[in-house]
């Protein structure tokens, strides 16, 4: 057992579409690893049925993103006491891997798998341990269906994703470099005149942070994430008085933000000068439950999410969940 992996394999995530034969003949080659690659929703509710009867020292999830939300989501709602998952490796192939970037294993195929096993079988890998809070959506009307994943959004945020999810984005870059597109194309409809004020007027919302309402009802942007770090040092995110971070980070901008051009320049070098903390149309922080009153959709992972019943979203941080890495 101190060795045995379940590997839930997506093929259908960015890297793994090019993987050949010889590849997956490699990984299920390998001893003590059970090899899953389910293709629907039911498939996977199937996999974790089957991973409750066995023993195991380790997930393995080899996508993206998407991939690891919805796996973290079945595994919520199948009744599995979070406290007994197995801890989790993940091996980043999606086209979003910004989970993996912060938790990521850091290593991918038959060479993961067989590294993981050796460390496994050492007692190293239990000694390479993070733990992170999923983001768990909530919805009216959706009872038994929360949403994970680890960084969600809406407003600006939102148009920034439909952006990205356009064709001409997705087939001619590669991930790292459709962030960096999205964000160009982002900033240009803000410098357009007749775009710029649609932008600016924001989301109607209204948001409460562990029971705080906030004084702000239209929201130029509004970030939450359960991760600690981001790729290239961007972190739009800071707590005041240098408190512990208690469940999510969160950024709420309000509309017609001033110094926006100043900000953004800023944050995506991972700063938070005196001037911006001290802006109320900038606040951050980090709580444990965010409500939101909305119309709009609030994106997670990528996914877009429609608003409950009541038109009403609660964002809470999750169970903790280990992750191993290399």
């Amino acid at each position: 057992m101190p060795d045995h992996l379940a590997l839930i394999y997506n093929p259908f995530s960015r890297k793994n579409l090019k993987n050949g034969p010889d590849y997956l003949q490699s990984i299920q080659a390998l001893p003590n690893v059970l090899f899953y690659a389910p293709d629907t929703h039911a498939a996977l509710q199937g996999v974790v049925e089957d991973l409750r009867t066995r023993s195991l020292s380790c997930i393995v999830v080899d996508g993206g993103d998407g991939t690891v939300g919805k796996v973290l989501s079945v595994l919520h709602a199948s009744g599995w006491p979070p406290e007994e998952w197995p801890p989790v490796a993940v091996i980043p192939s999606g086209n979003t891997n910004l989970i993996a970037a912060d938790v990521g294993y850091g290593k991918r195929g038959a060479e993961a798998l067989r590294c993981l096993q050796t460390e496994l079988r050492s007692g190293q890998a239990m000694r390479k341990v993070k733990q992170r809070h999923p983001l768990v959506v909530l919805r009216t009307g959706y009872e038994g269906a929360a949403v994970l994943g680890f960084f969600g959004g809406m407003g600006a945020f939102g148009r920034g994703i439909s952006i990205a999810h356009q064709p001409a984005v997705l087939k001619r870059y590669a991930h790292d470099m459709a962030v960096i597109a999205t964000f160009v194309m982002t900033v240009m409809q803000l410098l357009l005149p007749r775009q710029r004020d649609g932008w600016l007027a924001g989301a109607a919302a209204r948001l409460t942070y562990d029971g705080k309402a906030s004084s702000v009802n239209n929201h130029f942007m509004v970030l939450c994430t359960a991760l600690n770090t981001l790729p290239y040092g961007v972190w739009p995110f800071w707590r005041a008085g240098g408190a512990p971070c208690n469940g999510m980070h969160y950024l709420d901008v309000a509309a017609y933000p001033p110094s926006l051009m100043r900000a953004v320049w800023t944050l995506l070098r991972g700063k938070a000068p005196e001037w911006l903390r001290r802006s109320s149309a900038y606040q951050s922080g980090a709580v444990q439950t965010l409500q939101m009153q909305t119309n709009e959709s609030f994106v997670l992972d990528g996914e877009i999410l429609e608003p409950g019943d009541k038109t009403d979203f609660t964002i809470q941080a999750g169970p903790p969940v280990s992750f191993l890495y290399a």
